[in-house]
């Protein structure tokens, strides 16, 4: 399943190239060319689904199955300790290319990046009734 719109889809089908780092029956991983630190690549579903959640499952695990193999190979080849995996899900979540990608982005001591994480806090009670309003609405799939 392809979206015949969609930049990643074209670089799936090999009709935008790519520097490819990594790549199996199901998951594309490459250079990102636009990086916020060298060695910042995207790792992919080959198949088009915009968001973690609308992912059908078994493609996703396909993709986690990847993505600590890739990481360690970004971590040894930029010789870094750390990194972010990052998933962006739709335009208000920064997302800008609408099929499902993971950044992986090495990090540096004083690189430039950073996020703008203000923390907050919950007034009383409210965490255990967001966590019941959100528990409730968690599908549990049977075996």
């Amino acid at each position: 399943m392809s979206q015949p719109d969609c930049v990643f889809c074209k670089i799936v089908s090999g009709h935008i190239p790519s520097a490819k780092v990594y790549e199996d029956e199901n998951v594309l991983a490459f250079l990102d060319i636009g990086p916020i630190a060298k060695g910042h690549l995207l790792v992919i579903p080959k198949q088009h689904f915009a968001t973690v959640d609308s992912c059908d499952s078994k493609v996703l695990a396909d993709v986690a199955m990847v993505l600590p193999r890739i990481a360690k190979a970004v971590k040894e080849a930029m010789n870094v300790k750390d990194y972010n995996i990052l998933c962006n899900n739709g335009k208000l979540a920064g997302q800008v290319v609408e099929h499902l990608h993971f950044h992986i982005i090495p990090r540096t001591l004083g690189d430039a990046i950073r996020w703008n994480w203000p923390v907050s806090k919950y007034p009383m009670n409210e965490i255990e009734n967001l966590a019941k309003k959100i528990g409730e609405k968690v599908v549990v799939s049977s075996p």
